[in-house]
């Protein structure tokens, strides 16, 4: 994949696999909710939103370093992330949905009053500025470069988290809550933490955003974001590592491609969605990951029974 995105801009215009690069991650911070800790939030826009709105404003009002733009996003996205998740797990199913859906809504609201985030029109004309003083970020081979590292590096550490011990008790706590208490694990401090790591995540993908487009809007913590971004991870395939990019990666392809066209892309979306969920059950990711464990452990199955069979009954099925 590293590979893939470093040759890309060679055949595909880099704004469009930066913006990629934004949602896959922006996916990916989500699923770690819903795939690897069973919890489902409607509100998860909230932390991209604050992430970019906090990003841009550092950038424009401020003047700060691009870097250290991204960094009070993140930790702004990741306090927002800490006060509505310990609020969040108190309750548990459809009850922790609506909570986060609702305190989203409040940060949408607060976002479209308070002064320094320009209300409707946003925060414009963001200046992507220079890293660490002498890279300037307005030259595209330059801004690329940047988001590709914050993109791997913010992989890497969904990658950790997941393949760690921590990563393997929240999949403890997904499959069965009730005897991961009965072990001594403390639930709602492991819940408390995977939340604050995807909302940082989250805060980074949106921080991302702004500096590419040089700009936040209320868009970026309106519900329908929530909603596109719960759709990229049913895509590609919930609780799978490279899912949600490819869910990300459908979902920003059609819209790009139907900008131009005279078929509403919210209507395509969805049928790809629908058609998707009946084809693919556990995502495009899910699904083949499914089937190519299934083809090796009948591989494997086979030739243990040719090996423990006796060589008449080899011959014998030969003939």
């Amino acid at each position: 994949m590293l590979v893939l995105l470093i040759a890309a801009p060679a055949a595909v215009y880099p704004v469009f696999l930066m913006k990629l690069m934004c949602y896959a991650l922006f996916a990916a911070s989500f699923n770690l909710m819903i795939g690897y800790v069973g919890l489902l939030s409607f509100g998860h826009a909230a932390f991209l939103g604050a992430g970019a709105y906090l990003s841009a404003y550092a950038a424009k009002a401020w003047g700060l370093d691009p870097l250290v733009c991204l960094v009070i996003g993140i930790a702004v996205a990741a306090s927002l992330g800490a006060v509505i998740g310990f609020l969040a797990i108190q309750r548990k199913g459809i009850e922790f949905s609506m909570i986060t859906l609702a305190l989203a809504q409040v940060v949408e609201f607060i976002a479209q009053q308070a002064p320094f985030t320009g209300g409707e029109d946003g925060i414009h004309d963001v200046p992507r500025g220079h890293l660490f003083g002498f890279i300037d970020l307005n030259n595209n081979v330059a801004v690329y470069a940047f988001m590709l590292v914050l993109f791997v590096l913010g992989m890497a550490t969904l990658w950790r988290t997941i393949n760690s011990p921590f990563g393997h008790v929240l999949q403890a706590i997904r499959d069965h809550e009730d005897r991961a208490v009965s072990l001594g694990y403390g639930v709602r401090r492991y819940k408390l933490t995977a939340f604050i790591i995807s909302a940082a995540l989250a805060g980074l993908a949106g921080g991302m955003q702004s500096l590419i487009f040089q700009l936040a809007t209320l868009d970026d913590v309106s519900f329908h974001v929530s909603g596109a971004v719960i759709l990229m991870a049913l895509l590609g395939g919930v609780g799978t590592f490279f899912g949600p990019l490819i869910g990300a990666a459908i979902v920003v392809a059609l819209e790009s491609v139907l900008a131009t066209s005279e078929f509403p892309a919210p209507v395509i979306t969805g049928a790809v969605f629908i058609l998707c969920v009946l084809v693919f059950r556990r995502g495009i990711a899910g699904e083949a990951a499914l089937r190519l464990a299934d083809r090796k452990a009948r591989r494997h199955s086979i030739d243990n029974g040719m090996t423990t069979a006796r060589p008449q009954d080899i011959k014998a099925v030969d003939g």
